[in-house]
């Protein structure tokens, strides 16, 4: 019986500690570092009304001033592959952790705006 409340405690422990590492932000980014980061970004996303045609056609958001902990989520998305484009796939996979989180924080200042 001892034993069983042992590990009922311990996989709730360990749920809870996945659960929590789950909903932790990512660290603050540098956003210099970020500025040095983006030239591959800003060939789609620095460009107002830019619509791309590939692989369908559609317009590309633009990202300055968006929320620094959506843009890592999102870049981590394309990156497991949860999100699909296939050039921001291949980006994506390029990227550190901490390269998400410079350009993230970068991005997000608020002075870039997201209006194309």
């Amino acid at each position: 019986m001892i034993r069983a409340n042992v590990l009922v405690a311990a996989l709730g422990l360990a749920a809870t500690a996945s659960i929590a590492a789950a909903q932790t932000p990512p660290s603050p980014g540098d956003p210099e570092k970020g500025r040095q980061k983006v030239a591959m970004c800003q060939g789609c996303h620095g460009i107002p009304g830019w619509r791309t045609a590939y692989p369908e056609v559609y317009q590309v958001p633009k990202i300055g001033g968006q929320h620094p902990v959506y843009l890592v989520n999102a870049l981590k998305d394309y990156k497991s592959g949860a999100r699909t484009h296939p050039s921001m796939r291949a980006i994506a996979a390029s990227l550190s952790d901490a390269d998400m989180a410079d350009i993230a924080a970068y991005y997000g200042q608020s002075g870039l705006g997201t209006k194309p």
